[in-house]
């Protein structure tokens, strides 16, 4: 575990989850999508090349699946539906069980302290990979690759879930799995979690995954009170 500087608050008043390798693996359903579409065309596309993937748009992963190479408005218009289709395609094995773990009971435990919950991804698939999940019904708001114009590490789309459940950056805890995101996280003024490999490192506190992590552990490690609802049982 990896621990940044602390930073001062009061009251944690959300919590707001990257979806893409924070709330289920879903890297490995890209990068199939990617390299099917790379087959195709007679290009190389590794598991490493997805990586670099992570928390960025489709339109910027295609410009950097092309490495340089130069396709017309059309060609990538087609290239684009069909990587989606394949996403698409991929998505229909999804089930409730590829919820990473810790997540669960991170929801469960805002639940109980009433610390609302959201989701901010680059993805535009969030919803249909939410309700494959089983999880639409956990989040109060979210915002996904059509909700604002700049995508990470512009800070827009954390601050527009967070607008849209009334919450200051500083009462708000987001969690990433990117550099992209973490980034994006950082200029909004947000407590940050990185989570997995050493691309989430400038985050406040840098964790390998969220099964060891407790939204009582982050009110202490951020020094912020979980408010008047105390949990049950």
């Amino acid at each position: 575990m990896h621990e940044g500087n602390q930073r001062m608050s009061h009251k944690l008043e959300a919590l707001i989850f990257d979806l893409d390798g924070v709330i289920a693996d879903t890297a490995e359903l890209h990068y199939r999508s990617w390299k099917r579409l790379a087959d195709e065309e007679g290009m190389t596309f590794t598991r490493i090349d997805n990586e670099a993937l992570r928390g960025i748009t489709r339109q910027e992963s295609l410009k950097r699946f092309l490495r340089g190479r130069q396709i017309d408005e059309s060609t990538t218009q087609d290239w684009l539906r069909r990587k989606n289709d394949y996403f698409h395609e991929n998505l229909q094995g999804l089930t409730p069980d590829a919820c990473l773990p810790g997540v669960a009971r991170l929801l469960d435990d805002a639940r109980h302290y009433a610390i609302k919950c959201g989701v901010a991804s680059a993805s535009r698939n969030a919803r249909p990979v939410l309700e494959k999940l089983g999880m639409l019904g956990d989040f109060a708001v979210i915002g996904d690759g059509n909700t604002v114009a700049r995508s990470k590490p512009a800070p827009d789309i954390f601050l527009w879930v967070a607008e849209r459940l009334g919450v200051d950056p500083s009462c708000t805890i987001v969690f990433e799995d990117s550099e992209a995101g973490v980034a994006a996280g950082l200029t909004g003024e947000f407590h940050v979690v990185g989570i997995g490999s050493a691309a989430v490192e400038r985050a406040h506190l840098a964790v390998p995954d969220l099964s060891d992590v407790t939204l009582n552990s982050l009110m202490i490690w951020f020094s912020l009170d979980g408010g008047r609802v105390s949990r049950s049982g």
